[in-house]
């Protein structure tokens, strides 16, 4: 049986949301677009909520166009190829929702937004699962544990794709892959680095014929780990694998974690030295990662958790950074005295408990760059509760056609 609904708006998961009319509750339908008449048959509970599966559009949004991926609607990975803006204005409104509660005199006057173009992606995870002879190398199912064995994908630099169909012919003759696993691409300056994590150990014949890919692939370096969670090994090294930041090179750990490409990363660093204000003596980095921010800020401290990535960066002649679990151990107020700026960089949890004692210690910037709306709407209200003042937020799009947003906020007392 079908219904037709109209989509009132779209939702926290870019979902159309048609709300409960009657006896009939509330209706989200993917790959829907606002104010479109469509045909939907049920597909599924969200809690109380139904689910709906587009049979037809009966009336298309004008912003509709066709998406330009034929596993769109299969493939997990994107959502919003189907709006003429990629999903721009939707993620807008996200962070613009969740800003207001916090500010709402902030927008739109400070608000910009910024997109990244499709086949530029520099990083991916990707996963792995044996089928018989083959194995299957590609992206989950839109909301399902199934693997989506993808032949092309717009958004990454084609030389990941190129590693995928490779990866395709090697991944069967090893004996590391029993059943599943995944692995993560980085393409840096000296070539792809990649990391396997699979469920079975690598062999020495796994070591030879990997070393053998390397070299004909010219990948960086191939690593191993078990499981999700097992510490990484280097199986393979040709070069070192290197990231540049302002001139000075990273060597990054297996899997690190990267922005999606050099222009997003710009477009990041644009945002933050745009809210940086004019006289600032000292300046702190929490959540550094890699250096991403600090080679290029030179802050008078960084802390960072992972003990290679700070490895890392003291590589690349950046001593000042400490090993710190921001989680358990935030930075105190009496730490943060005399300092004039804090720069953040959260995982997608946020940092309620850091953003808590940054209240306290009345720092007189803060930079905030988020990639969750509802961790950032959560902590800002922390800031804005001790007197801190939304100046402006940046939206920026660098996970194109996604729902995942990033956004760097700064606030001033």
């Amino acid at each position: 049986m079908t219904i037709a609904l109209r989509v009132a708006r779209l939702g926290a998961e870019a979902d159309g949301v048609c709300p409960a009319e009657g006896d009939r509750p509330t209706v989200y339908v993917p790959y829907a677009l606002d104010g479109e008449l469509v045909e939907v048959s049920e597909a599924g509970r969200r809690g109380d909520a139904l689910i709906g599966q587009i049979e037809r559009i009966l009336e298309p949004s004008p912003h509709r166009v066709e998406p330009v991926c034929q596993h769109f609607g299969v493939c997990g990975g994107c959502a919003m190829q189907h709006a003429d803006d990629g999903g721009l204005g939707w993620k807008a409104g996200q962070v613009a929702s969740a800003l207001k509660a916090v500010d709402p005199n902030v927008l739109p006057a400070a608000f910009s937004t910024w997109q990244s173009p499709p086949a530029v992606r520099r990083r991916i995870d990707f996963a792995l699962r044996r089928n018989g002879r083959t194995v299957l190398v590609g992206l989950h199912r839109f909301r399902s544990a199934e693997i989506v064995d993808i032949q092309h994908c717009p958004v990454i630099d084609p030389s990941l794709m190129e590693l995928i169909a490779a990866l395709r012919i090697v991944l069967p003759t090893l004996a590391l892959l029993k059943r599943e696993g995944s692995a993560v691409a980085n393409m840096t300056e000296n070539g792809i680095d990649l990391l396997l994590r699979t469920d079975r150990l690598p062999s020495v014949e796994d070591r030879t014929l990997l070393a053998a890919f390397a070299h004909q692939h010219g990948l960086a370096r191939i690593s191993w780990a078990e499981g999700e969670r097992g510490r990484s090994e280097v199986l393979c090294q040709l070069r070192d694998p290197v990231i540049s930041f302002s001139g000075q090179n990273v060597t990054a750990p297996p899997g690190a974690f990267l922005q999606a490409s050099r222009a997003a990363e710009d477009a990041i660093m644009a945002a933050i030295e745009a809210g940086l204000p004019k006289k600032r003596r000292k300046i702190v980095e929490l959540f550094a990662g890699i250096g991403t921010f600090t080679l290029r800020l030179k802050p008078g401290m960084a802390y960072e958790g992972d003990e290679a990535a700070i490895a890392g960066v003291k590589r690349a002649g950046f001593g000042q950074i400490t090993r710190r679990d921001l989680f358990r151990q935030p930075l105190q107020a009496a730490e943060l005295r005399g300092v004039d700026v804090v720069i953040l960089d959260p995982p997608h949890a946020g940092a309620a408990a850091q953003c808590a004692t940054l209240a306290q210690a009345k720092v007189p910037r803060i930079i905030y760059v988020s990639c969750n709306p509802h961790a950032l709407r959560r902590d800002a209200a922390l800031l804005a509760g001790a007197g801190y003042r939304l100046v402006s937020a940046s939206v920026i799009d660098q996970f194109l056609w996604s729902t995942q947003i990033e956004t760097v906020a700064v606030f001033s007392l």
